[in-house]
């Protein structure tokens, strides 16, 4: 997947999963180049009070501190105190626990948590079949 789509999905997640207000004004990727760090932003409530920026990152390699430290000092330098960061790889503990330990809240999704919350949301997927499982109702046959 190119790049600045894997973004589009991640803001498109984060979307589904309930943040922002319309779409037109609660989400968007930043440009593709000169991003500052951030590759998405997304109001954290339909009322717009707050927003989450975003760093989405298709690899294959873990995720070190080195990552994390860098996309704190962008949060630093929008003023912004939430951040969610996403991979589809995984993250180092160095990575976690330095996100633990800084002041602003930073999430991080690796690729499992990912899929596993894609499938949650429909995104990226489709119903397949579904079926509704029936069992004997005990109650509606007592005072027969």
């Amino acid at each position: 997947m190119d790049p600045y789509k894997f973004e589009q999905l991640v803001i498109d997640l984060l979307f589904a999963m309930g943040y922002g207000g319309s779409r037109a004004e609660a989400a968007k990727v930043t440009k593709a180049s000169n991003d500052e760090g951030i590759d998405g932003i997304i109001s954290e409530d339909r009322l717009g009070l707050d927003m989450i920026y975003v760093q989405a990152k298709r690899w294959k390699d873990s995720v070190g501190r080195k990552e994390i430290q860098a996309f704190v000092g962008a949060l630093a330098g929008k003023q912004a105190s939430k951040g969610v960061f996403i991979t589809t790889s995984n993250f180092r503990n160095t990575a976690i626990e330095y996100a633990e330990a800084v002041t602003q809240k930073v999430v991080l999704i690796d690729g499992e948590r990912l899929g596993e919350l894609m499938i949650e949301y429909d995104i990226g997927v489709s119903r397949d079949q579904a079926f509704v499982l029936k069992k004997i109702d005990s109650d509606y046959f007592e005072d027969m």
